[in-house]
């Protein structure tokens, strides 16, 4: 599948530029390469390209493709909205769950965590444009989720993963990108134990560079490198 490894190299080459005209290394952006629907040949050709992590949002079919072998050589990450009837059958399964959406769903997997004898990585995920159809806590709920996630075991919180907006005017997705990216640093400088700002998971395929730009350190790319679903 050649059109994947040169999909992915044309991407590498538009990170590197966004990185670097935003002061940091192309090294210190992670790709992550979103596989929702793809099949586990895809998938495998994205990674032997050099995606850094795969992506999924959906869980039961994370488990089947995971089955297969899919995932074999990269970080796997789940990135879609996590029902919490569905989250325990991920803890363990996943290096990073990115979507940690509401105190409830901390809690459950914290408990899942605890029970395996580990720990999971998670970012919380936040609703930066508060709209009503996302999910996601909203800018001002993130010091209450933070404080219960310094205190719940099997959990340790990476970052913050957003979604934000998109529009056709410029001005206003770069208005939610430096609102995120605010949040995150404003995070940062508070501390809080089990708390580390080390992602901002924050563009995909139509937002990605702009996200850089705005300081985002790890991107979720789907159809900018497996064509449209």
């Amino acid at each position: 599948m050649i059109y994947i490894e040169e999909n992915v190299k044309r991407i590498r080459g538009v990170i590197a530029e966004a990185a670097i005209s935003s002061g940091r290394a192309p090294g210190d952006i992670t790709l992550v390469a979103a596989a929702k629907t793809k099949p586990a040949e895809m998938i495998r050709a994205a990674i032997a390209a050099g995606v850094d992590a795969t992506g999924e949002n959906r869980v039961q079919e994370m488990m089947e493709k995971n089955a297969l072998g899919a995932y074999s050589g990269a970080p796997l990450h789940f990135i879609g909205h996590l029902q919490s009837n569905k989250a325990a059958r991920i803890v363990g399964l996943c290096d990073l769950i990115e979507s940690v959406s509401s105190p409830a769903l901390l809690s459950l997997i914290g408990k899942t965590a605890v029970s395996l004898g580990i720990t999971q990585n998670i970012l919380i995920e936040v609703n930066i444009g508060e709209e009503p159809q996302k999910s996601g806590i909203l800018p001002g709920q993130t010091d209450e989720i933070l404080e219960l996630a310094s205190q719940t075991d099997g959990v340790c919180v990476l970052g913050l993963m957003s979604v934000p907006p998109i529009y056709e005017n410029n001005d206003k997705n770069c208005y939610y990108f430096d609102a995120i990216f605010q949040l995150f640093v404003d995070i940062n400088e508070k501390k809080y134990d089990n708390v580390t700002m080390k992602f901002l998971s924050m563009g995909m395929s139509d937002s990605y560079e702009a996200a850089i730009r705005a300081g985002s350190n790890m991107v979720r790319i789907g159809s900018a490198i497996f064509g449209a679903r």
